[in-house]
């Protein structure tokens, strides 16, 4: 896991960053047991007798005595689709300033879709993104351009400082996301899998249907797990509030910590489950724990993808 401490503790320069995850988990990668995996990104590709010279990189020629041609994004290798749920338990721990050493869910979903954004701009892989709450906040189709890249990055950057108290039905915005998009994809969804209706098999049917026209789905399940998972807090009286629907409960943690997490692991070996049984591909990543399980998905789905 790379440590971030060193990096500014404001979230100010989202590029940066993501480039600063995506070198530290490439160095870390040559010394872990995935370092058979294509970690070595190129923009070039050898130069073969009879294709025109005109892209020919003759700087890097001067350098290597190696004929290389440059890469366009019409050499796009895989299309992928970034999809965030922004809805009000993703801004859960509630923070007025989020920085690296302390960020939200919705702020690691960011931080972590932006380093795949580094990742598949050096993979030379188009990207797309969808952002939903209680409406289709925002989409983007797949695409490999700078420009394209700079403005979903700039997209990124507003969710880290905006708010939302909005419920939502995940099921019904993935079914409208699906249908955009049509040629095949890598589908990476970040979502805490919280929706008021508790109805599952809804949700689903819709990640079902993301599957439709064979694409591969990756579903992030973002949490914190100290608290969200373990339920660990100090044992004093609280007063626990749902970010969604505004219902409050008093109690002792500690009271109530035990049958919490029993419940918990039932939910979590449930979505495993079913993951399995739709064949999704099903991640959960605790956001204290770094963003390396993100980019090692990637990885793996992208070599089985191709």
């Amino acid at each position: 896991m790379i440590d971030l401490k060193n990096t500014s503790s404001e979230l100010k320069n989202l590029e940066l960053l993501a480039k600063q995850v995506v070198e530290g988990f490439i160095t870390g990668m040559h010394k872990s047991p995935f370092h058979g995996f294509s970690v070595e990104f190129s923009e070039h590709k050898l130069y073969n007798k009879g294709e025109s010279t005109r892209h020919i990189d003759w700087k890097l020629f001067a350098k290597t005595e190696k004929l290389y041609t440059k890469k366009y994004e019409e050499e796009t290798n895989l299309r992928c689709h970034l999809i965030i749920d922004n809805s009000a338990s993703m801004h859960y721990p509630v923070s007025k300033n989020q920085s690296i050493d302390y960020l939200n869910k919705i702020g690691f979903s960011v931080v972590a879709a932006s380093s795949l954004m580094d990742i598949l701009k050096r993979q030379r892989d188009a990207v797309g993104l969808s952002i939903y709450s209680d409406t289709y906040e925002y989409y983007a189709p797949e695409k490999g351009s700078e420009r394209h890249r700079k403005m979903l990055l700039n997209q990124l950057e507003l969710l880290l400082s905006s708010k939302s108290n909005t419920t939502t039905e995940t099921y019904q915005y993935l079914h409208e996301i699906a249908e955009k998009i049509h040629r095949r994809s890598l589908i990476f969804l970040f979502t805490d899998m919280f929706q008021t209706n508790k109805n599952e098999e809804e949700l689903f049917n819709a990640l079902r249907h993301l599957k439709f026209n064979k694409h591969e789905v990756v579903l992030f399940h973002t949490y914190d797990k100290k608290t969200e998972f373990l339920f660990d807090f100090d044992n004093t009286p609280k007063k626990f509030v749902d970010v969604e629907t505004g219902e409050e409960i008093n109690l002792y943690a500690e009271n109530v910590q035990q049958k919490y997490q029993e419940l918990s692991n039932i939910f979590f070996n449930n979505l495993k489950n079913k993951c399995l049984q739709y064949k999704i591909d099903y991640v959960p990543v605790d956001i204290n724990e770094g963003y390396d399980k993100v980019l090692i998905s990637y990885l793996i789905n992208r070599q089985n993808f191709l």
